[in-house]
């Protein structure tokens, strides 16, 4: 029995917990944007308007989930950028897997 183990299982691990990563952030996103759409249907089902401490928490909220948007946006970019590279490795491993073979 050989030793062997195929360079690209290493990538391949790193890729599927990179995506499983990026699968709970965007689950995370989506959750919260649920949440902010079923608060904006309640508000505008009571017409829209907003007493005077409400609308400072409410405008220091949208700051924030904003806020949280740009930061959730920079990660999501350098997760894609990881995957692309995962990718580029993967595929440059397989080359030369097959120029072994050949």
């Amino acid at each position: 029995m050989s030793s062997y183990e195929r360079p690209d299982f290493g990538a391949l691990d790193d890729l599927e917990r990179l995506l499983r990563h990026v699968g709970d952030e965007l689950a995370t996103w989506r959750r919260r944007s649920l949440h902010a759409e079923q608060e904006l249907s309640e508000l505008k089902a009571k017409g829209g308007m907003l007493a005077g401490p409400e609308l400072i928490q409410v405008r220091q909220r949208v700051a924030d989930l904003e806020g949280e948007n740009q930061a959730l946006r920079t990660r999501l970019d350098a997760a894609t950028e990881r995957v692309r590279a995962l990718i580029q490795r993967l595929a440059f491993l397989e080359r030369d897997l097959e120029d072994g073979a050949a």
